[in-house]
């Protein structure tokens, strides 16, 4: 079996004699259409992050088709379309207990401890594979395009529900990569109007393109601003940037230090979220029907297909583009 996988720190391979993947009996099997690629796969890659073995399949977010079921799995049926919820939790620590399985202390992440996506036919378990909805079913379809950007929609969503913001809120979006591009569609989803800046030009056209305003009046303020660009300056200008009393979400990670005066929090009551993905269920549950029942189409955000021999081009160029790279494994994805 074919999968893309990193040989060493820094070197993406396509190899061809990968095993079959075979379902436990609460699994399914995946037929792999396409998988986006984002941040946290780009930090794999460069070495960043440190994953079990080498070589070691990638990607994490994937869109595909159930080909098997496990013994005990009742509630997919081969055929079925499904998106992958890459994110596992224990089930039993006290974050678990408590509903935020996002705080999980030992979460399971396909593509860092789990092996990625990005091969021919996956395992995953039955309850991470969410059925997509037909777009000829009479419950409201979505789109392929849409599907693939689910999960990182899934992120951007639990970053502006956490804000608890208004209607008709102005709400700074910091960082216009392929995450910034989703939170402004999640805040004109909950009604809120982005405001983009980032120092890349392309990439704040494309948010524009896709809907939000662009950020021209460097004496305004926000109720709320997400910081979604990881860059360390990026805090210190989310807090200077939030109006009196405003809420921060940071979505953005970086592991160097960012200079901030505490000061500057207390005088403005300000309050920070740091979001780093979803709970299970819920999470998914909301985005999916969020995708079901409102026009978000964040498939619009995917502007760089590449084939699966392409894929180590893919890894290289994702990082400057503007707007999410993907890589086709068949389909059509529209």
């Amino acid at each position: 079996m074919r999968a893309v996988v990193l040989a060493e720190p820094g070197r993406v391979e396509v190899r061809d004699d990968l095993p079959e993947p075979t379902p436990g009996p609460d699994d399914v099997v995946v037929l792999v259409r396409a998988v986006g690629l984002c941040g946290s796969d780009l930090s794999v890659v460069a070495g960043h992050r440190a994953v079990p073995e080498f070589p070691w399949v990638l990607g994490h977010e994937a869109l595909g088709e159930v080909v098997a079921i496990g013994a005990d799995v009742v509630d997919r049926a081969i055929g079925q379309r499904v998106v992958i919820e890459p994110n596992y939790p224990c089930g039993r620590c006290e974050p678990c207990r408590n509903g935020t399985t996002a705080g999980c202390v030992r979460r399971r992440i396909v593509g860092i401890t789990e092996p990625g996506v990005l091969a021919e036919r996956i395992t995953v378990p039955a309850a991470f594979a969410w059925p997509v909805p037909d777009r000829t079913g009479p419950a409201g379809g979505i789109r392929d395009d849409d599907a693939l950007c689910a999960e990182p929609l899934a992120v951007a969503l639990t970053a502006v529900d956490r804000l608890g913001i208004a209607p008709g809120t102005r709400c700074l979006v910091i960082g216009a990569g392929a995450q910034g591009q989703l939170v402004s569609l999640a805040l004109r989803a909950r009604g809120a109007v982005p405001v983009v800046t980032d120092v890349n030009t392309e990439r704040a056209n494309l948010a524009v393109e896709l809907g939000a305003e662009p950020f021209l009046r460097n004496d305004e303020r926000f109720a709320a601003v997400v910081e979604a660009s990881g860059a360390p300056s990026a805090l210190p200008e989310a807090i200077s940037r939030t109006a009196h009393d405003g809420s921060i979400a940071l979505i953005g990670q970086s592991e160097q230090t960012s200079p901030i005066r505490t000061f500057d929090l207390v005088q403005k009551r300000l309050t920070i979220h740091g979001c780093l993905i979803y709970d299970h269920p819920g999470g998914f549950a909301a985005t999916l029907d969020l995708l079901r029942t409102h026009d978000v189409r964040p498939g619009r955000i995917l502007r760089h297909r590449f084939s699966f021999d392409d894929a180590a081009t893919a890894f290289r160029t994702a990082g400057a583009a503007a707007g999410k790279s993907w890589i086709s494994l068949g389909g059509n994805e529209s």
